[in-house]
């Protein structure tokens, strides 16, 4: 079985469990919602990235409608990981500026 940075756990009304699946640097989800294939409509969007900041340091986006959501990054060195950074400042490593 592969390793995958970014894993997608599914749980829908139609399965007995969930059903999971691995993306290496970037997932893209549409939804669609309507009556049938002829009648189905976008809905929304979602998509999470993957990103190296540095030899050190991976950054983690989650997108809906193209709209920056929430963001985290995880130090390989440290094994730290920090979640629910903000949003608004995209150039900050844990609590310092990029280099």
């Amino acid at each position: 079985m592969a390793s995958y940075p970014i894993w997608n756990d599914v749980v829908a009304c139609i399965y007995n469990g969930s059903k999971s699946y691995g993306v290496q640097s970037e997932g893209i989800v549409n939804i669609k919602v309507g009556t049938s294939k002829t009648y189905s409509y976008d809905f929304v969007k979602h998509r999470t990235t993957k990103r190296d900041l540095n030899k050190d340091v991976i950054e983690y986006r989650f997108f809906v409608d193209d709209m920056l959501v929430k963001r985290s990054q995880f130090n390989k060195k440290t094994k730290i990981y920090s979640h629910n950074l903000p949003i608004t400042n995209h150039e900050k490593i844990m609590g310092r500026d990029a280099v």
